[in-house]
């Protein structure tokens, strides 16, 4: 394969805002490239002449929608994506960064207005990331405690040590042994600073394991007892949900044990989580779906996020005018034919895009019209063959995309699932529906008549499935889903 094949495989695989960050640095590279908007991708200078740039023909890379045609699946539907998406850029602000100053009017004209807005006259305000809090990390807010706490300085330096150690849920992940050795200090030492440690806040931390930040906490509330000690010696037993053998190591009866289990459930179990926190990304996707009034549905990239790009041709003719030497006009050939390569490559990229999650919306039409329990048997082998592309090609499109849906947003891969034979010949069964079916059943299930796997088989062999016991327990187990016997101890407690 030639490189610039490979790198249009490589881009099939690209979210959109990967592939906006490729672009940029095809832009900065490249002096021929110019972003959509007329906007120089070399020195920040516009044309502000569209019609010198080359037309968006379908090798601009601006084509964001396709024309497709698809006949669904009952209910009956129809595809179709034949609304680009042009955003008019115009309306957007370009103003000044909130670091501007005013140098006109120095820093002494903005004394009186320190906290209270700006006293120097410009336009430009703080922007609202500047204005927000700085949460404390956990680190800095336990040293603060710490300087407190320890008044000798080597205690102090053990304990901003452990501090240091923590890992981001508070618990101590590092053996006592060994930082008394990095220390070249006593093992007892480093214990008795942990200890106190212990009774910093939030409480919990510096705990070396759940039963122990758990232990902390109810000594902090005067809640450990002899009773709740053996209830947190065999945590093991209780997520077993081997209740009569936790309520004879305890000592207590089944409603004390509801209160002790209530009280455990009120804890923390990672202190730490509270501090440290990055600002959660928002998930952007590539492509948006959405229904339209005539029972169809519109998909289209999301032109948002979706990087556009011409050739500028005028720029072109300048500079080849002006170029004499052979290693001049080498790289203006170069620079031309990379990009040209690359608006056509991103005109592919969108249109093979647009054409597999077409096809995939066909053939799962039901699961967005009914729900997850008419979720189909899907293969990138059954969308290979009716788009006309290898299995290859389906999965690198299928890599790293997101789709807005109406009942939200989904990776590509997600619709692909395995099948499961129907019974006596009837239709095949998607293996994600039979998952949501023997959670509903399980769900539904009333405290005396808990579902066992083989009565789960029964019932869905009845409902046209046919689907082995050791499968049923494979599903369970992996919604995390206890076993009959262990949901029967629990809804035995609970009454």
């Amino acid at each position: 394969m030639t490189p610039q094949l490979q790198q249009s495989i490589k881009l099939l695989q690209l979210s959109n805002i990967e592939l906006s960050a490729f672009v940029e640095g095809e832009l900065e590279r490249n002096p021929l490239l110019e972003r959509e908007d007329g906007e120089r991708g070399d020195d920040g200078d516009s044309t502000g002449d569209r019609n010198d740039a080359e037309p968006p023909d379908p090798g601009s890379g601006r084509t964001v929608a396709a024309d497709v045609a698809l006949t669904a699946p009952e209910p009956p539907a129809m595809v179709s994506a034949d609304a680009p998406l042009d955003t008019d850029w115009s309306n957007l602000f370009t103003g000044s960064s909130s670091t501007d100053r005013n140098d006109d009017y120095g820093g002494e004209a903005q004394f009186a207005g320190a906290g209270r807005g700006r006293m120097d006259f410009a336009d430009d305000l703080p922007g609202l990331d500047e204005t927000l809090p700085e949460r404390p990390s956990l680190r800095d807010h336990l040293l603060s405690q710490i300087a407190i706490e320890f008044a000798g300085p080597a205690d102090r330096l053990i304990a901003a040590r452990l501090a240091d150690l923590l890992e981001d849920t508070g618990y101590l992940g590092v053996p006592v042994e060994e930082i008394a050795a990095a220390f070249g200090c006593p093992p007892a030492r480093v214990e008795a600073v942990l200890r106190r440690c212990q009774r910093l806040d939030p409480p919990g931390v510096f705990a070396r394991s759940l039963a122990e930040c758990l232990a902390i906490q109810l000594a902090e509330r005067n809640r450990l007892d002899p009773a709740m000690q053996a209830l947190l010696d065999n945590l093991d037993l209780l997520a077993r949900r081997d209740l009569a053998a936790v309520m004879r190591l305890c000592g207590v009866d089944a409603e004390d044990l509801a209160d002790m289990i209530a009280e455990i459930r009120a804890l923390d179990p990672k202190p730490g989580a509270a501090f440290d926190h990055e600002i959660a990304q928002t998930l952007i996707p590539d492509i948006l779906m959405r229904p339209q009034q005539d029972g169809s549905w519109l998909i289209e990239l999301n032109a948002e996020t979706l990087p556009r790009v011409l050739v500028n041709r005028r720029y072109h003719a300048e500079i080849t005018r002006g170029t004499r030497s052979k290693v001049d006009r080498d790289y203006v050939g170069t620079c031309l034919a990379d990009a040209n390569w690359l608006v056509r490559a991103l005109d592919q990229r969108a249109n093979t895009i647009l054409k597999v999650a077409s096809e995939i919306v066909r053939r799962q039409d039901a699961f967005f019209v009914l729900g997850v329990q008419h979720l189909r048997p899907l293969t990138l082998k059954d969308v290979a063959e009716a788009v006309d592309m290898h299995e290859s090609t389906i999965s690198r499109v299928t890599t790293n995309k997101v789709m807005a849906t109406p009942r939200g947003a989904f990776e590509l891969k997600y619709f692909f699932t395995q099948a499961i034979q129907g019974a006596d010949g009837g239709d095949a069964h998607s293996a994600e529906a039979v998952r949501h079916r023997i959670r509903t059943m399980i769900d539904a299930e009333p405290a005396d008549g808990v579902l066992s796997d083989d009565r789960i088989v029964e019932i869905l062999r009845k409902e046209g499935i046919d689907i082995a016991r050791r499968t049923v327990a494979k599903y369970r187990e992996g919604m995390r889903i206890p076993s009959s016997v262990q949901r029967r101890r629990e809804k035995g407690l609970s009454r």
